[in-house]
């Protein structure tokens, strides 16, 4: 079993996540003992353990999958960032006149972490790689961040908003987290 990483907050009960990097968090309030803590793993070992074996097939898999793709190479990027400037700020237009708010400067380029960002000054940025995306993923990216010129945070206020315009966002959201990782992938 790998190390577990203990997070302590201001909530009312333990719990126990397996990340799909194979990491263990047990999360636990800031007043239970070290004694509880280790009972609650204990009692949870077999849950702990079969969480991760699930994970570690997942992994696998989605490595056997990768293994046909080949990285992007700098004129894939530069095709992508050509694409994207086409397509990006036509969806941005028309998302911000749904959402109701206006935006600066639109900037495209490739990022290793983020698909997309919004300054305090409403300046957007955009990762040219969502050009590798279903159509409907780029779509959830450009609304989250038109979203971010109502709320600059991810407040549930924000998440209505993301909504209002998208109401199967979690579901956009969840294929990014699941498959942006390919988008790396040709």
């Amino acid at each position: 079993m790998p190390p577990i990483k203990l997070v302590r907050s201001k909530r009312k009960t333990l719990c126990i996540e397996v990340t799909t990097n194979c990491e263990v968090i047990v999360r636990a309030p800031l007043r239970v003992s070290e004694k509880e803590i280790n009972r609650f793993i204990g009692e949870k070992a077999d849950w702990i353990e079969k969480s991760l074996s699930k994970m570690k097939l997942r992994q696998n898999k989605k490595a056997e999958e990768n293994s046909n793709l080949k990285p992007l190479n700098e004129l894939d990027i530069k095709l992508f960032t050509t694409k994207a400037k086409r397509i990006i700020p036509v969806k941005v237009k028309k998302y911000a006149d749904i959402i109701g708010v206006d935006y600066g400067r639109i900037t495209i380029k490739m990022q290793k972490s983020r698909w997309g960002s919004c300054s305090s000054k409403g300046n957007l940025n955009f990762n040219c790689l969502l050009m590798n995306a279903p159509d409907e993923i780029i779509d959830y990216v450009v609304v989250h961040e038109l979203c971010h010129r109502k709320e600059m945070n991810h407040s549930p206020r924000f998440w209505a908003h993301v909504e209002k315009v998208l109401p199967d966002y979690k579901e956009r959201r969840k294929w990014l987290k699941d498959h942006g990782n390919e988008l790396y992938f040709f």
